[in-house]
């Protein structure tokens, strides 16, 4: 049977991609390229539902339009459990990434189409089941390339996140031109070319994985497929039922806010499966209690942070000047401004948690930083909005609070991923990596609902939702040393 990690003497050995493991370039690339599809489209996403028919977009109600991109955000990483799931106990995560990938650029495909509406949903479906399969299994095979305490650990994952950003800040120059150059589709045409380079380049590099999540840790036994199976098209049916209620009832709105407690309600069920389950040993168990406060952090510093394709982005369309020296560049260009930030920042705290080694501050510490640093971001833009009152404002405030907001993101999202593969029980492996997007989950659920309300004040808007992750990031301050306790010794 194939190991799902690397022995300790291989991983320690094998340095072949500046000092880490070989299968973690090949997967920095497939990252890479997932994220240039994916973000490129984003950056295009909600100009397109809302910008006028004339123009070339859909002319969708700019308030509809903001929930609708913040709660396609929601169903991409609840996708995540399932695609957990079937990683842990039918394909593996080597082949869950593999089979996303084709599902996303699919989507990418479908969203290129000029056929309206109907392009934008089918799309959008199979975005949403391909991120599923992709983006939490691909970090469980990153997290497979390292032994437990190989103290490359989390410098590989912060490694690992510059993929992200590369391809989040190239994608959105490129999707952006195309859009306002030649037209949205286009836009969405060079997405779908981003993502068929990824899947070209994970299979020639696949090699260099090693035994890393090659195969599920807990294979459904033969005997059971069969009921199981049938359970997941049971469930599968009730949730699409469920939808066409919430659609009948409440219109496109009604669907949204069907979503938006799902994302609530999923994240609950699965801590209680999980503190329950016999498969989770006893000195499991108080990892996955101390996850839990980590886990709403993550929730409230996702529900800001994720606006910056809703809310950002139709401020920036709005009540920013987009002129440099006469020339009108494109509004989703703002898009690329924190992954450009992340690629110059993410080192220097790479090498930061390196050289303060065991001075480092602890996870939860990290955490209640990052609620605190978002927090602020939001606050500045209250102050930047009631600079608008006067007319559009100059591109720094958007810059600055980019600044503020990445300086929170590195110390919360590498940090997270690392942790949450270090706390998962082993039989949960993939599935922990799923909850943990499903704090950008139900992060993004919630605030489908919230931006409603940005339309009315966006002043108020800000300082509301800054000060409220500002109040809950000291709070985790506060609470570090007992949620340290329950990670038994785990950082």
């Amino acid at each position: 049977m194939a190991l799902s990690a690397p022995s300790a003497s291989i991983s320690e050995q094998d340095k072949g991609f500046f000092g880490h493991p070989r299968g973690l370039s090949t997967l920095f690339f497939t990252e890479l390229w997932e994220r240039f599809s994916f973000y490129g489209m984003k950056a295009i996403l909600g100009l397109y539902l809302w910008t006028a028919a004339a123009e070339g977009g859909l002319g969708v109600d700019k308030t509809l339009a903001l929930s609708v991109v913040a709660i396609y955000g929601t169903a991409v990483y609840m996708s995540g459990v399932a695609g957990g799931w079937l990683a842990d106990r039918v394909f593996g995560g080597q082949r869950a990434v593999f089979y996303g990938g084709v599902l996303i650029m699919l989507g990418h495909i479908s969203l290129a189409l000029p056929i309206g509406l109907a392009g934008v949903y089918l799309g959008l479906v199979l975005i949403v089941l391909g991120t599923g399969l992709l983006k939490p299994n691909i970090s469980t095979v990153v997290g497979g390339l390292y032994e437990q305490h190989d103290n490359r650990r989390d410098a590989g994952f912060t490694i690992f996140y510059m993929a992200i950003n590369i391809g989040g800040f190239v994608s959105p120059l490129i999707t952006g031109a195309l859009a306002d150059g030649i037209g949205f589709h286009a836009g969405f045409s060079v997405a779908a070319v981003g993502m068929a380079l990824g899947l070209i380049q994970y299979r020639i590099g696949r090699k260099n994985l090693r035994g890393s999540a090659a195969v599920a840790p807990n294979p459904l036994p033969s005997q059971e497929k069969g009921r199981v199976y049938g359970l997941i098209g049971l469930i599968a049916v009730a949730i699409v039922g469920l939808g066409v209620v919430s659609y009948f009832l409440g219109g496109v709105e009604g669907v949204i806010l069907m979503i938006s407690i799902m994302s609530i309600v999923l994240p609950v069920g699965y801590f209680t499966v999980m503190l329950r389950s016999k498969k989770t040993l006893p000195e499991e168990r108080p990892r996955v209690v101390a996850y839990i406060p980590l886990f709403i952090a993550a929730a409230m510093f996702w529900l800001i942070f994720e606006q910056s394709a809703s809310v950002i982005a139709e401020f920036a369309d709005s009540h920013v000047d987009n002129h440099v020296f006469g020339w009108e560049f494109p509004v989703a260009w703002f898009q690329s401004i924190n992954p450009i930030m992340i690629i110059l920042l993410a080192p220097v705290f790479a090498l930061l948690w390196v050289k303060l080694a065991n001075r480092a501050p602890s996870t939860p510490r990290k955490f209640a930083g990052a609620l605190v640093l978002v927090g602020l971001s939001f606050v500045l833009m209250y102050f930047a909005s009631n600079s608008a009152a006067d007319g559009k404002v100059t591109p720094l405030w958007l810059v600055l609070m980019f600044l503020i907001m990445t300086a929170g993101e590195l110390m919360l999202s590498p940090v997270g991923l690392s942790v949450t593969t270090k706390l998962a029980p082993r039989a949960f492996a993939s599935q922990t990596m799923g909850l943990w997007f499903l704090a950008s989950s139900a992060g993004t659920g919630v605030a489908a609902q919230l931006v409603k309300f940005y339309t009315t004040s966006p002043s108020a808007y800000f300082l509301t939702l800054g000060g409220a992750a500002v109040v809950l990031g000291g709070g985790l301050a506060l609470a570090a040393p007992a949620i340290r306790k329950l990670m038994s010794g785990v950082e």
